[in-house]
């Protein structure tokens, strides 16, 4: 298939289509991370925009079903330079062009991603479509330019779960990988290092949650119930959670009014709260600071955060395009940790809740494991509390 992507400023990039044959408008952005490809195409927080990768080689792993981030993916398009012709790993159960196509996801290989990322850097992140399907170049840009983009629009109502749900209650999802070794027998892709009790009933918001976060929560000994994003405060406090947890999710934060006042009567009831990206987001506004739009957003697995408290940085997985204003917060909410590339806020901690939230992402997949403690340090808050 011939593929074409147009850019809101006139930019075209033709290429080779793989995936499905079909079109989309999304927000064109970049992605740095070397591998993740298949969970960065169904984290959540991804709906709406059209991700190029920016290492090379993308595919030659395929894709597999244990390590997908949602129930479904979420990304309007991909863009990648070269897809692999062969994919070569042990656990792989298709192809990612099977599994675009499988999805009805377009994608885009044998273009300049170089020349497209360094455009965003320079521009900023910008609304695009890309199409598989026989479309001139003309109508490719007068859709690119008609798409109205992610500000003000409200994306967390698309992709959160409808219903409540008890995560993994059979212990088979959360487990971490044991690596078989010698003559141990076994199915090498489900032995899995054993679990804590699940002894801490916990809320999680579903803003757009990925299932590793998930994990995560279940491997510190918490029962989690998974609530959709408009849940009411009432109907929170009536699980009777010891702790909340605020979950990512897609858009612009300040679109989703619901979530900020439902969150802003909750930290009323002193309960442990915990945010990660959009959640960190929602609660910054709840405390009552603002959000603004990033240039061209943080995305990838290389950002590095200064925690202000130790003055140790930690190399991070990210994925947002949004912000939060620390002009704007007022004086019982300080910042804990900032970006060293831009100075962005990237932590907040309530000075006397038991609150604090990051704008990165501890659970990686794909990414370091820098932060991963920071899912123990909820389980501490709430021990205290």
């Amino acid at each position: 298939m011939r593929a074409i992507l147009a850019l809101e400023d006139g930019t075209l990039f033709h290429g080779k289509g793989f995936g499905a044959e079909t079109s989309a408008c999304g927000e064109v952005c970049f992605n740095t991370s070397m591998t993740g490809y298949q969970e960065i195409l169904t984290d959540p927080s991804y709906k709406a925009q059209i991700v190029t990768m920016t290492y090379p080689h993308i595919g030659n792993y395929g894709v597999n079903a244990q390590d997908i981030e949602s129930y479904q993916p979420h990304c309007a398009g991909f863009v990648v330079r070269e897809l692999s012709p062969v994919l070569s790993n042990w656990r792989a159960d298709w192809s990612l062009e099977d599994y675009l196509a499988k999805n009805g996801l377009p994608g885009i290989s044998e273009i300049d991603t170089r020349a497209l990322t360094r455009k965003l850097r320079v521009r900023g992140a910008m609304n695009g479509f890309i199409s598989t399907e026989d479309i001139s170049d003309e109508e490719a840009l007068a859709k690119a330019k008609d798409w109205p983009g992610l500000v003000g629009v409200d994306y967390v109502k698309e992709v959160t779960h409808k219903e409540a749900f008890d995560w993994d209650v059979d212990d088979k999802e959360s487990p971490d990988f044991r690596i078989v070794s010698g003559s141990e027998e076994g199915d090498a892709r489900n032995v899995r290092k054993p679990l804590p009790a699940a002894d801490i009933p916990i809320v999680a918001l579903d803003f757009g949650i990925k299932y590793n976060i998930l994990r995560r929560l279940r491997q510190q000994g918490f029962k989690v119930k998974v609530l959709p994003a408009t849940t009411p405060t009432e109907e929170v406090l009536k699980e009777k959670p010891a702790g909340i947890f605020l979950s990512n999710g897609p858009g612009d934060p300040a679109a989703v009014t619901y979530a900020v006042k439902t969150v802003n009567e909750l930290i009323t009831k002193d309960i442990p709260t915990f945010g990660i990206c959009l959640g960190h987001q929602i609660l910054g506004q709840a405390l009552g600071g603002k959000t603004f739009k990033l240039k061209f957003g943080h995305r990838g697995g290389n950002q590095p955060v200064k925690d202000l408290d130790t003055g140790c940085v930690e190399i991070t997985s990210q994925n947002h395009g949004f912000a939060v204003d620390s002009d704007s917060l007022p004086d019982d909410v300080e910042v804990t940790h900032v970006n060293l590339n831009d100075q962005t806020v990237e932590g907040l901690r309530h000075k006397n809740k038991p609150i604090f939230c990051v704008q990165y992402h501890p659970e990686a997949s794909p990414g370091p494991h820098d932060s991963a403690p920071l899912f123990g340090r909820f389980r501490e808050l709430i021990e205290k509390s």
